[in-house]
């Protein structure tokens, strides 16, 4: 895919925060639709990559986007010695 148009550091928030206010709301389409900001769909395809990567969001069996990043949460289970990554 070529690339036509990066998205901006604020454009990438406005969708995590989005996201975070509707989780469980919105499929990936419907949530373009509904942004507060419009945004070519290339772009807001790049950045929900980003966000679905980066372990930020996920889709639940009906294709609806969550937001699941819990860095606290996350900081207490990899602080536990009883716990590790294989």
């Amino acid at each position: 895919m070529d690339v036509i148009h990066y998205p901006r550091l604020d454009t990438v928030l406005m969708v995590e925060e989005f996201i975070k206010e509707h989780s469980g709301e919105y499929k990936k389409k419907s949530l373009w639709e509904n942004l507060p900001k419009k945004m070519m769909y290339q772009t807001y395809s790049l950045t929900f990559d980003y966000l679905e990567r980066s372990g930020k969001i996920a889709r639940d069996r009906e294709d609806k986007v969550a937001w699941i990043w819990n860095p606290k949460l996350t900081a207490k289970y990899a602080n536990r010695p009883d716990l590790r990554a294989r």
